[in-house]
């Protein structure tokens, strides 16, 4: 859920869910208060508790004492000269929230209440005996500093004197039920407000607060240098998917951070690995020279080998610094192409020739093998993929175990593409060591004798390039047998439009 419907959610849990929730309980309790007034008064009219007309209610809480008084007046007119009486009559009228005066003549003989400060003034306002026809539908309201409601039922005592009874209710303030109402009404208000706003502040946290919170935790672990742990992502919306923003760069920090590890690790172990096969062709290059110094070397042949030695071993410092140097341009992806479009046929065989002079030199047997039309052509960069040949082969003389040495070389073509195949008679790889050959720094030699040293870094070079050529390389090895590697490369095809 995004953030935006989040706002809109909360302002209508503030808003619209509390005036409805309040709505209906207002309803609902007024509803019990009316059934709960009507039966406890034997009302049967409908009455409405908050309609703001408290005439209403008092004027029905008296109609039935108003009956009865006016029944009794009928056949027993002489009961409201009796004090007792007039005071039990005064005592149901109070139940209603009402209470009584009785005047005879011009003389009040009865007021049924004990603020007499209050109802001086109310007495002068009385009206008159026949001003009122005594119906029980209504009274007069009189107004004042309170205001009253006022029923007459004007009646003849036995010694034939006019006399009035007149049911006061006092109309200025709620009855206590009503004011019992309001306060449940105002209390259960609060508790929807405190249940909405404490809902409403449950449901912000879990959805916002809690991912701000996680998201602070992860960075505060992050600035503590900590990136092994998952910021977990719940929910979809805007913190969702920064939360998942940040799980990512946590991701690749850490990626980056091992990656420089490694990338140390494997500096290190270059360092050590070029200090090693540096000081190898060194020390045996001092070695030789010291030999031609002290005389050793007497005889011209012995001379002639001692200096194609030393000629062989600094070829080797050449080659191991220019692997360097093409490393480096690896490492910063800086590699200098020059593509063209090269004769597959012509190229390799004058490959072939080449290393040939060098295979000859060290009594290694080269065979070539063209099984690709003189005609078939690829872009690829002549000098690099020269490179990826030499590297191959001579990564091949290192591990040559056998009495008579082999390489052979294939060129094939295998439909849109040209896959070369060089095979030694070597020792072989192991299965367990097949699959990183290509990886940078990785050898299978972990003793690393004079014999089979190097960078480890040259046949990750050749897979770089051959890559760089839109092609693949692998290798397949038996030990004991020997190894072969294999890369393809696309052949050109020459798009031909018809004028």
């Amino acid at each position: 859920m995004k953030l935006k419907t989040r706002l809109a959610l909360a302002f209508l849990t503030i808003t619209v869910v509390p005036i409805a929730l309040i709505y209906l309980s207002v309803l609902g309790l007024s509803n019990y208060q009316m059934k709960s007034f009507r039966k406890a008064y034997g009302l049967n009219e409908q009455i409405d508790l908050l309609s703001g007309n408290s005439m209403q209610i008092f004027n029905r809480l008296t109609q039935k004492p108003q009956e009865e008084i006016k029944e009794r007046l009928e056949t027993h007119p002489e009961e409201f000269e009796d004090a007792e009486n007039l005071k039990r009559m005064n005592d149901i009228l109070l139940s209603k929230y009402a209470y009584m005066i009785v005047r005879k003549g011009d003389q009040f003989i009865y007021v049924g209440t004990n603020n007499l400060g209050e109802d001086d003034s109310l007495l002068t306002q009385l009206p008159q005996f026949g001003e009122m026809d005594g119906t029980l539908e209504g009274g007069i309201y009189v107004d004042g500093d309170t205001q009253h409601l006022i029923k007459q039922i004007d009646f003849t005592f036995p010694d034939h004197m006019p006399g009035s009874v007149f049911i006061i209710s006092k109309v200025d303030e709620f009855i206590p039920e009503v004011k019992s109402m309001i306060a449940e009404m105002l209390m259960v208000g609060i508790c929807i407000l405190i249940f909405t706003g404490a809902a409403l502040t449950v449901w912000v946290y879990r959805s916002i607060l809690r991912p701000l919170s996680k998201l602070q935790e992860a960075t505060m672990k992050i600035r503590d240098g900590n990136l092994d742990f998952t910021l977990e992502v719940e929910d979809e919306d805007e913190i969702g998917r920064l939360c998942q923003d940040f799980e990512e760069m946590r991701i690749r920090l850490k990626e980056s951070a091992e990656e420089k590890i490694q990338y140390d690790k494997e500096n290190k172990e270059l360092i050590s690995n070029i200090s090693h096969d540096l000081k190898t062709p060194i020390t045996a290059i001092k070695g030789y020279v010291e030999g031609i110094m002290d005389g050793v070397a007497a005889s011209p042949q012995k001379l002639d080998k001692y200096i194609r030695t030393i000629y062989n071993k600094a070829n080797d410092m050449d080659r191991l610094i220019d692997e360097l140097t093409f490393y480096s341009k690896i490492d910063t992806n800086k590699i200098p192409y020059t593509f063209s479009k090269i004769n597959v046929a012509g190229y390799f065989r004058d490959c072939v020739e080449e290393v040939g002079l060098d295979m000859e030199s060290r009594s290694i047997e080269l065979g070539y093998f063209n099984y690709v039309d003189e005609d078939v052509m690829i872009i690829a960069d002549a000098e690099q993929l020269k490179r990826v040949i030499n590297n191959i082969i001579s990564n091949s003389v290192k591990y040559l175990d056998k009495k008579k040495g082999i390489i052979n070389i294939r060129i094939k073509d295998v439909g849109d593409f040209i896959q070369v195949e060089i095979e030694d008679n070597g020792k072989g790889i192991a299965a367990k060591d097949l699959a990183n050959i290509f990886e940078r720094f990785y050898r299978t030699d972990s003793s690393r004798n004079s014999s089979q040293g190097g960078s480890g870094i040259g046949l990750s070079i050749v897979r770089k390039i051959i890559e760089d050529h839109g092609g693949r390389i692998w290798a397949t090895s038996k030990e004991g047998i020997g190894t072969e590697i294999h890369f393809v490369l696309r052949k050109y095809q020459e798009v031909i439009q018809d004028e």
